[in-house]
């Protein structure tokens, strides 16, 4: 509505004097709100025909990346004492890739974990305790 709004007093202040006479406020006004009506409804359309789209890729392109996004991601979850150990094994999937390694901790126990990315960025972390 701030666009409205913005775009009503700009179109208000271009007409000259001149052209005050023949441009209704009125009219102007109506043509804005008419206007933010039909951008909100193609919203409501555009959302009923792709629910799930993604509002953009992120920066992970490739399965170097995604290998390492995941790993520090898992690290994080598995706290201050976690090291990896060896390298993350990272396999393709339609939208992106999966991730498998494990954590290993101080007291010898080791973690598995599984981190999926899609489209661009990490979508999940699960570490199997």
């Amino acid at each position: 509505m701030q666009k409205t709004a913005s775009w009503t007093i700009v179109a208000l202040v271009a007409a000259s004097p001149l052209h005050a006479q023949t441009i209704d406020p009125h009219q102007v006004i109506g043509a804005a709100i008419a206007s933010d009506i039909a951008r909100d409804r193609q919203a409501e359309r555009d959302a009923r025909r792709a629910p799930y789209a993604s509002p953009g890729y992120g920066p992970i392109a490739s399965a170097a990346a995604a290998r390492d996004a995941c790993a520090a991601k898992a690290l994080y979850q598995a706290g201050p004492d976690g090291k990896l150990i060896g390298r993350p094994r990272a396999s393709t999937m339609a939208t992106g890739w999966e991730v498998e390694g494990e954590i290993g901790f101080a007291d010898g126990g080791t973690v598995p974990f599984v981190c999926s990315v899609r489209n661009g960025s990490v979508s999940g972390v699960l570490l199997k305790r």
